[in-house]
C-alpha cells in the first residue's frame, strides 16, 4: 500500500494533480480548533486567516491533532472525527470537478466533488489560501 501523507505522494498514488489533493489543516483560533480543507498546492494567507476569523491562527502540534480528530497528521479529514469540529473550504477547491480528502489514514483517500465535501461536512465557504 503507497502512503498518501504527503500532497506529492497522494498525488502520484492516484495519478491526479497534487491541487486535486484536498488537504485539511487544523488549525487553532484563541481557544477554537478549526479545519479548513484547501487544494494541496495552495498556502495559506495569514492575513486572509485573520480577515476571516478575527485572531490569528496557529497548526496544531500532531499531538493534538490526534487527540483533537483521531487521525494522524497526513490522514487528517474533514469527517469521521473524534469530537465535532468546525470545518471550512478554501474556495481554491471549487476549481476542480472532483477532490480527494484523506480518509483516515495516510494509506486512504476518497473521491468526492467539492461541493459534495462541504455538504458533508457542514462547511462554510471562505478564501483563505493565496
Amino acid at each position: 500500500t503507497q502512503s498518501t501523507a504527503t500532497v506529492a505522494l497522494a498525488a502520484a498514488a492516484h495519478n491526479v494533480e497534487p491541487g486535486q489533493i484536498a488537504k485539511t489543516l487544523s488549525l487553532k483560533i484563541k481557544e477554537r480548533v478549526v479545519l479548513v480543507v484547501a487544494k494541496g498546492d495552495a498556502r495559506l494567507d495569514n492575513k486572509k486567516l485573520k480577515e476571516a476569523f478575527g485572531a490569528k491562527a496557529r497548526m496544531l502540534s500532531s499531538d493534538e491533532v490526534i487527540t483533537l480528530t483521531g487521525h494522524p497528521i497526513g490522514g487528517v479529514c474533514p469527517f469521521g472525527l473524534e469530537v465535532p469540529l468546525a470545518v471550512y473550504c478554501d474556495i481554491s477547491l471549487r476549481q476542480y470537478p472532483e477532490v480527494l480528502p484523506a480518509a483516515g489514514s495516510i494509506y486512504s483517500a476518497v473521491r468526492i466533488s467539492p461541493e459534495r465535501l462541504a455538504q458533508l461536512t457542514d462547511a462554510k465557504w471562505i478564501d483563505v489560501c493565496l
